[in-house]
């Protein structure tokens, strides 16, 4: 019996990319099934943020901040679990030996050079400094206890972290599955190796539309967000590597990290 798995993510409409263990099959998804991922990952993180977090601390301020940090790294978990499933799923198996093929988890590949790894790592200077970049486009007005950096900049955010390894150790997680095991690995090391399909030679493009407007939870950087897809998304593609995506993402929570250690100690 065919199911809607079955529909949306066939097992025989795939791409074959080698692999040290033989080959493995790469699903190009349809843009419903696209479109149907970008909604299980941003509808509930939107959710959380917007309804549920409200909910459970209807005084707003701090403990609006908490709650947000505790929904949303439950969110970023889910995407997590998403991957998990899905590449599962596609794969029969979740070996690493085949993860590391179907999810682009592997060093970085000149298109010039055929080079792998090494030198071509440097790749991510240049744009980490671009990412950085992002951060001087003004985001649009909003309260100070939904962002992060913002709330960790005031009086109740340094009284908050001050001393507090419980909080630092949730915060470092929200962290992990944001820039590693959430968002990238879904975005980057799931949709974008199977988009070619649904947008040729431009999938990057979708891709990271898909990626700024997948932040419902916080819609004022989808702008700044949306540069990304030069950031990320195209040489994610061109390296065929997530682990470019993952590394230049992931320069931002280093930040975040150092400030907040910082204010713990």
């Amino acid at each position: 019996m065919t199911t809607t798995i079955d529909r949306l993510f066939p097992r025989g409409s795939g791409i074959v990319r080698p692999t040290r263990a033989g080959a493995i099959t790469v699903n190009q998804y349809s843009r419903r099934a696209i479109l149907a991922i970008w909604a299980a990952a941003a509808l509930p993180m939107g959710g959380l943020a917007w309804v549920v977090a409200p909910a459970v601390a209807p005084d707003g301020g701090e403990s609006l901040t908490r709650a947000l940090i505790v929904l949303l790294t439950a969110g970023l978990v889910w995407q997590f679990v998403l991957v998990a499933g899905l590449v599962g799923y596609e794969q029969r198996s979740l070996r690493w030996s085949r993860l590391r093929e179907a999810l682009w988890l592997r060093p970085p590949q000149s298109p010039r050079t055929g080079r792998v790894g090494g030198r071509t790592w440097l790749v991510i200077i240049p744009l980490i400094v671009g990412l950085a970049a992002e951060e001087l486009i003004p985001d649009l007005p909003h309260a100070v206890s939904r962002e992060f950096g913002d709330f960790l900049a005031s009086d109740a955010g340094r009284a908050m972290f001050s001393g507090s390894w419980g909080w630092f150790a949730v915060v470092m997680t929200l962290l992990v599955f944001n820039t590693v095991l959430g968002e990238e690995l879904l975005f980057r090391g799931l949709l974008l190796p199977r988009m070619q399909g649904a947008f040729g030679d431009r999938d990057w493009v979708a891709n990271g539309v898909l990626f700024a407007t997948y932040h419902l939870h916080v819609p004022w950087v989808i702008p700044a967000a949306l540069l990304g897809t030069l950031t990320i998304s195209y040489p994610t593609k061109r390296y065929r590597s997530a682990w470019i995506g993952i590394a230049v993402h992931s320069a931002q929570s280093v930040v975040f990290a150092v400030l907040l250690l910082t204010l713990v100690v």
